[in-house]
């Protein structure tokens, strides 16, 4: 199926069938192209190809045909005119601004992100002289003050890592046009199927493949997907500085969009029933989920999104008295995290196995305890991320780690 036939399918059918080009074998399930390079027929057509008269693979660093496979195929499911494949989800990060930022230029960002985002902007965005300005990007106040002066790009998350604040996307996204800013949307935790930002006025959507998209632990990848003028400026960046996704990590990806539907729509129900259970623990300070009733942006979660994806986010209650962000709180959430069975301690997220991480001291330390606690992380945070075990097997073990408290 090519993608012109793309738009006129449904979701979980592009997810099987978008970009799957057969070669001449007719083979079932899409080729991989081991190659780093290409063969002309004629020194002339060489020639053409790299002066752009002609369009066709020439060098893998620049293009292959199964990462344009996996390239097709997410875009078709994002909704989005094009999609660039990259290295690693962090590279995506970096390329989707870098592309368009020059000095003197302004990024406004929310100040929820995950922890390498934030040392991305900080120590060489500032650096070369870019401007980066903070909001708490779940406040609209925040982001119509920041964006009353013209920016050149504006980023954010949402839900956040680790927090799961909710960001008016709308919002966001008039204030940044009105502006002149460009918006980008990082969606790993809502997931292509929980969120549409570009649907939602962002210009453009990154995500670090590595998590739900392949979720099964094996590669790492990411993309970066818009309109085609955007796109295109990522392309070529990337293409000099070389952070391309390999063919087989594209293979790999390619086949996960086929199932990626079926392992995130059981996820998040099993995120929101342990989430509901949690909040209701008496070991438990507070539980987030965007979907929760209690969540403070709930509201806005249900108008946006159409699943609360697959991360539960808890702070462990501590006895009175106690500093949430002391030692004595980290030692309670180490008892907790160690007591687990069946859930793994990592610092991933949207894997089939269950995962546990203390953003504190893995995902997050580099923000140190203040910038930590401005977006409402302590020693007590816990982020979750559920998987694909039967969900009473992971209640159980939730509950024999409270237990252990």
């Amino acid at each position: 199926m090519t993608s012109e036939d793309a738009p006129q399918l449904r979701p979980d059918t592009l997810a099987v069938r978008a970009g799957h080009v057969r070669s001449p074998f007719d083979e079932m399930s899409e080729a991989i192209f081991m190659t780093q390079g290409y063969v002309y027929p004629t020194a002339r057509e060489a020639e053409a190809a790299f002066a752009g008269e002609i369009d066709r693979y020439q060098y893998s660093r620049y293009a292959n045909p199964t990462v344009s496979m996996f390239e097709t195929r997410l875009a078709a499911i994002e909704g989005a005119e094009d999609c660039f494949a990259t290295a690693t989800g962090m590279a995506a990060v970096f390329v989707s601004l870098a592309a368009i930022l020059r000095q003197g230029d302004r990024l406004v960002a929310s100040r929820a992100l995950f922890g390498t985002s934030i040392a991305t902007f900080d120590e060489y965005f500032a650096g070369w002289g870019i401007t980066v300005d903070y909001v708490d990007g779940h406040v609209n106040e925040d982001w119509d003050r920041a964006l009353a002066t013209p920016a050149t790009a504006v980023f954010c998350e949402s839900p956040t890592n680790p927090m799961q604040d909710v960001v008016d996307l709308r919002h966001v996204a008039a204030r940044a046009k009105e502006a002149g800013a460009l918006f980008i949307v990082d969606n790993v935790f809502a997931t292509p199927l929980g969120q549409k930002p570009l649907e939602l006025g962002a210009d453009a959507v990154v995500y670090s493949a590595t998590k739900h998209i392949d979720g099964q632990g094996r590669v790492l990848g990411g993309a970066v997907l818009g309109q085609k003028e955007y796109v295109d400026k990522v392309r070529q960046m990337v293409r000099t500085m070389g952070a391309t996704m390999s063919p087989f990590t594209a293979w790999v990806l390619g086949k996960s969009l086929e199932t990626l539907a079926v392992r995130v729509k059981a996820q998040a129900a099993s995120a929101l029933d342990l989430a509901a259970w949690l909040e209701a623990h008496p070991k438990v300070a507070i539980a987030r989920y965007p979907l929760l009733p209690s969540h403070p942006q709930y509201e806005r979660a249900t108008a946006q999104m159409t699943m609360g994806g697959t991360l539960v986010t808890i702070d462990i209650a501590l006895p009175d008295g106690v500093d949430p962000h002391g030692p004595e709180a980290k030692a309670a959430t180490f008892r907790f995290l160690d007591a687990l069975r069946v859930i793994d301690i990592s610092n991933n997220l949207g894997d089939a196995k269950s995962i546990a991480t203390h953003p504190a001291t893995t995902t997050h330390r580099k923000l140190g305890p203040e910038r930590r606690a401005a977006v409402g992380m302590c020693e007590a945070t816990v982020r979750l991320s559920i998987g694909l075990e039967d969900v009473e097997d992971l209640r159980e073990d939730l509950a024999r780690a409270l237990d252990a408290i």
